[in-house]
């Protein structure tokens, strides 16, 4: 037997990598507790965050992406959980959308955008609470120096800003459906009305005929009238009186 040198020691303790931490924690979770936890209440905005969908650092490599997103989409598949199929689909799904979202540059920048905003909000936030105590002769001493208060303070408020953005998008696209409506209302009133002008003018144009026909008739008629009654209308003779 021979003792390990320094180096070596140095080797094998080294500390594990955030990544490999969330593995090992969520390595003990069965099944059921995986698709608990993406359909739990509010999963609707807590599935915002394709990190945390994942279980993985923001900081992950692609491998450690695709081996994160392999393992779990096996455990929740519902291949695997087939006395609750229903359920297990819809986890299924939220995995399934966050990894393809992460594998997308653009989709995956403004995730971490997001978080990174929500940790400088909260960076900010102690900056303020310290000069406030220094301010008022206090120990500057705040909640979030505790290293796991940070980050569930950090975790907060990136889940409101990805809330916030979800928010947004829905009103944005809610406003595009009523313009589209609207439009499509328009335009159709405008391909109505262009259409009965057309018939219109159509029915003007074959009737045309017909009309300077029966004016005709009737000036023709008048003017028959007027003749007819003007030899009923000549003015008696008048009888010369006879002298005595």
């Amino acid at each position: 037997w021979r003792a390990a040198s320094p180096g070596s020691v140095s080797l094998l303790l080294k500390p594990e990598s955030p990544v490999k931490q969330i593995e090992k924690r969520d390595s003990v979770l069965t099944s059921k507790q995986q698709i608990d936890r993406l359909l739990r209440p509010g999963a609707s905005y807590f599935n915002l965050n394709p990190f945390e969908v994942l279980q993985i650092d923001p900081d992950a490599t692609d491998d450690e992406l695709k081996k994160r997103f392999r393992a779990l989409s096996i455990l929740v598949h519902p291949d695997k959980n087939q006395d609750d199929p229903d359920r297990a689909q819809k986890a299924f799904e939220a995995v399934d959308k966050a990894y393809k979202l992460l594998l997308d540059p653009e989709q995956k920048k403004r995730a971490l955008d997001v978080i990174h905003a929500g940790k400088e909000y909260v960076e900010h936030m102690v900056k303020e609470k310290r000069k406030q105590l220094k301010k008022e002769g206090k120990p500057q001493d705040v909640e979030e120096d505790d290293p796991e208060l940070f980050k569930q303070a950090v975790y907060k408020q990136t889940m409101k800003l990805f809330a916030e953005l979800e928010i947004k998008r829905k009103e944005r696209e809610a406003k595009d459906m009523h313009e589209r409506k609207r439009a499509r209302e328009e335009e159709i009133e405008a391909a109505e009305k262009a259409k009965r002008e057309r018939e219109w003018q159509k029915n003007f144009e074959e009737t045309r005929d017909g009309r300077v026909d029966s004016w005709r008739n009737f000036q023709a008629k008048g003017k028959s009238k007027e003749k007819k009654n003007r030899s009923f209308l000549k003015p008696p003779k008048v009888k010369m009186e006879q002298r005595e």
